[in-house]
Order: structure tokens, then sequence, then C-alpha cells
């Protein structure tokens, strides 16, 4: 699992998941979350602007796999 350093003690679910190359793109990270891909902390998000803290983790079903990354 990647962990990914924040300079800020908290950012949004879109943003992280770009920042964490989980999405290409604010377009694709938005597919993602409609689509139920995501998880935060094992359970289901959709939120695009859901605010994560350190420690959390976030999970994303791609084709190529399931992709963690916790927030650091």
């Amino acid at each position: 699992m990647t962990q990914v350093p924040i300079a800020d003690d908290s950012i949004r679910l879109g943003q992280f998941l770009k920042l964490a190359d989980l999405a290409e793109s604010g377009a694709q990270a938005r597919e993602l979350l409609e689509d139920g891909a995501v998880t935060v902390n094992g359970e289901p998000e959709a939120r695009r602007g859901r605010q994560l803290v350190r420690g959390d983790v976030v999970e994303v079903d791609l084709p190529g796999g399931r992709e963690r990354a916790s927030v650091g």
C-alpha cells in the first residue's frame, strides 16, 4: 500500500484520487465514485467531496486490479 503525504490536515477524496495516481483526471475520479469502485476505510464511498484525514485508507477497483493508498 502506498502512503501519500498531504500538506494540510485534510484533503477531498476527488483530489486524493488524482494525487495518489488512482485516477488520471477529475472526470475519471467522478466515474469511479459513481460506479461504486471506491471504498474509504472499508466502507463504500460515492462523495467526491468527502474529507480524508491522515490514516484513512482508500481502495479503488481498477481494470488492472484493486489499488490501495493511505493518507499520510
